[in-house]
């Protein structure tokens, strides 16, 4: 890792909103290995935005051990991608069997409550990227075309409110 990437890193260990730069800078190389191994574009883009949300709740615990700040991208993509792959067989096997009597989880109704509440409490830009996001399932490159935004500022904003969302929602878990 130079020396630049380096202190891009520790800036973005102090203050999370640093981590843009970090982002913009290894997304290309991020969804290619990603998009390469799943062959799917959808399924490429969530995986790409999990690694993302993951490296950025573990920043804090990365370390310089010599090899660059990509190569850890790398292996939480690789370990999505695992997990991934692991969650869908389970889901097969699953299928054939019985659905198991469950009652109602109100804390989870709480939590999607309070999520949609914040949602509706974005930026207006933030607020429509992450409904056609994540609600219509649309691509980067097709929101950017409706909001005649480059992908990189529709990225841009889908990092921003999710880093919203989540200081939100860890304001609730208090």
């Amino acid at each position: 890792m130079d020396r630049d990437e380096r202190l891009q890193v520790e800036a973005a260990q102090k203050d999370p909103s640093k981590f843009e730069a970090l982002y913009e800078q290894h997304f290309e190389r991020v969804y290619a290995f990603v998009v390469r191994r799943i062959h799917d574009r959808a399924a490429a883009e969530d995986v790409t935005a999990e690694v993302f949300h993951k490296a950025l709740a573990a920043l804090n615990g990365f370390q310089y051990r010599g090899a660059p700040f990509a190569a850890w991208l790398l292996r939480i993509a690789a370990n999505a991608i695992a997990d991934r792959w692991r969650r869908s067989v389970r889901e097969v096997a699953v299928e054939d069997a019985p659905e198991p009597m469950v009652e109602p989880d109100a804390g989870a109704s709480d939590r999607r409550a309070d999520v949609f509440r914040f949602v509706g409490d974005l930026p207006a830009d933030q607020r429509r990227v992450v409904i056609e996001r994540f609600v219509e399932q649309r691509s980067i490159r097709e929101i950017a075309g409706r909001l005649n935004k480059t992908e990189g500022a529709v990225k841009q904003l889908q990092f921003r409110a999710l880093q919203n969302l989540r200081t939100r929602m860890e304001g609730t878990d208090a």
